[in-house]
């Protein structure tokens, strides 16, 4: 099994935060990862994203072409990167600010209303954790529990009383599908 998601949207977003606990969450289910971030003028509210790759085979490069997955938190996410995904693969919408439809036929689609339930979960910065419940129930790519423990890594332990909303969060996103 090999995974090549690339996860993009505004800086600010917890774009890189998001491929970040999907690599620690392989790392601790002793799978091959990479993550390669994005940065650059990003930073400042353009488009931010990252390619993630967890594998059980060890991973010859850590640049994604064709992805099996794309997670889209914003229109110029979508615009830039939905050519990218595979036929048969996966496409994930943050439909809460993503108004256009998908233009492809080939692949499968998720509309998700990531920022209106993480609004109803009480902390808006979920949103990013709300695509990944959603985006965990269709691949199984990793355990939910992985995700978890990679979360106190991602958000330091002054964060830790976060964690409840997070898991909520995915929660809710999986209930999506």
């Amino acid at each position: 099994m090999t995974e090549r998601v690339i996860i993009a949207g505004f800086g600010g977003q917890g774009v890189m935060s998001m491929g970040q606990m999907l690599a620690y969450s392989g790392m601790t289910e002793d799978k091959e990862v990479s993550w390669l971030p994005s940065y650059g003028p990003e930073m400042r509210g353009g488009t931010a994203n990252c390619q993630v790759i967890v594998s059980d085979e060890p991973i010859a490069a850590p640049i994604i072409s064709t992805a099996d997955t794309v997670i889209a938190m914003n229109l110029p996410s979508l615009d830039k990167f939905e050519s990218t995904v595979k036929a048969g693969g996966n496409l994930f919408v943050n439909s809460s600010l993503i108004e256009r439809k998908s233009e492809r036929d080939d692949i499968n689609v998720y509309y998700i209303n990531a920022n209106e339930i993480a609004v109803e979960i009480g902390n808006s910065k979920v949103a990013g954790m709300v695509i990944i419940g959603a985006y965990l129930k269709v691949t199984n790519v990793v355990k939910e529990q992985s995700v978890i423990e990679s979360l106190k890594k991602v958000l330091g332990k002054k964060k830790l009383d976060l964690i409840p909303a997070n898991q909520e969060a995915m929660d809710k996103g999986a209930e999506q599908i």
